[in-house]
């Protein structure tokens, strides 16, 4: 689309006013083919104006952008293959806080991924590395499983985890896998029926078997303040569930799992609390990972 001046952007924003539905909804088509370039033109337009109802119709127009924008990122993410996990989660996060800031997230991260760093050493098992990593979170920066309101959708936005210090097991696990292959320790998600684990894998030896539940050395808990355990606690996990054992609830799953899962945490929360709309949304989204992500 052609650029167009700041006065001319503004005067076709103005003619959202027009009462005539043709005119309204040809601005609002060209300003939502605009994308994100129009946001500061119809930010200006709003503060500037008394009229509740324009305001209204440009809060609506720049939802719309906002969620566009979140919609094309995540296809653009689950093509190349989604291999950044933080970079998906902060994707999910700027559905509901469009403004957010990123690098701010990161940062945050990147502090408590350097104390963990600062206690390591090469001569550490793996079991050892783990709990340095389960000290600096738990002990230290105090985050813990929100059990008391379980169900909340703010467990499962990695910036209301890290301000909160509190999170469901997912998000727990995602913060927790984040840092942990940032310091190259070889964790990854486990998507165990009902609740979200983590496995520590053995990379020599999964490049030397087919089977890669052979090269797991054990799994983690960060909901239970990153308590370590067997593939027998798993097996009697899915008997308490009535579920029959599969590869699947026992291996390290692909991120765009991860962030589908994160997406199905949201839509079941939003429904509890009756948002329709958010759950429409949501679900927009994880039809595009379904789709992109090819299962």
């Amino acid at each position: 689309m052609i650029e167009q001046s700041e006065n001319e952007l503004r005067a076709m924003i103005m003619l959202l006013e027009d009462p005539d539905e043709v005119i309204f909804d040809e601005i609002r088509s060209k300003l939502l083919d605009m994308g994100a370039p129009a946001i500061p033109a119809l930010e200006n337009v709003w503060e500037s104006t008394f009229n509740p109802g324009l305001q209204s119709k440009i809060e609506d127009i720049i939802q719309h952008i906002q969620f566009n924008n979140v919609k094309d990122e995540l296809r653009l993410w689950a093509d190349s293959g989604g291999t950044d996990l933080l970079a998906g989660t902060l994707l999910i996060a700027r559905y509901q806080y469009p403004d957010l800031d990123e690098e701010e997230v990161r940062k945050q991260i990147e502090i408590i991924k350097k104390d963990i760093w600062i206690e390591l050493n090469p001569n550490l098992t793996a079991f050892e590395k783990i709990n340095v990593i389960n000290h600096v979170l738990f002990d230290v920066y105090h985050f813990t499983g929100n059990t008391t309101n379980y169900h909340a959708p703010q467990n499962s936005y990695i910036n209301n985890v890290l301000e909160s210090k509190r999170g469901n097991p997912l998000l727990l696990s995602i913060l927790y896998s984040c840092i942990a292959q940032g310091l190259n320790i070889p964790v990854f998600g486990v998507n165990l029926p009902e609740h979200f684990i983590l496995a520590y894998v053995d990379e020599y030896q999964r490049k030397r078997s087919e089977d890669e539940e052979e090269s797991i050395l054990f799994y983690i808990n960060p909901f239970s303040r990153g308590a370590v355990f067997s593939r027998r606690e798993i097996d009697i996990f899915l008997q308490q569930l009535n579920l029959e054992p599969r590869r699947m609830f026992y291996e390290s799953c692909p991120n765009t799992e991860i962030i589908k899962r994160q997406l199905r945490n949201l839509i079941a929360s939003y429904e509890k609390l009756g948002y329709p709309e958010k759950v429409a949304h949501l679900t927009e989204l994880l039809d595009i990972l379904t789709y992109h992500a090819g299962s």
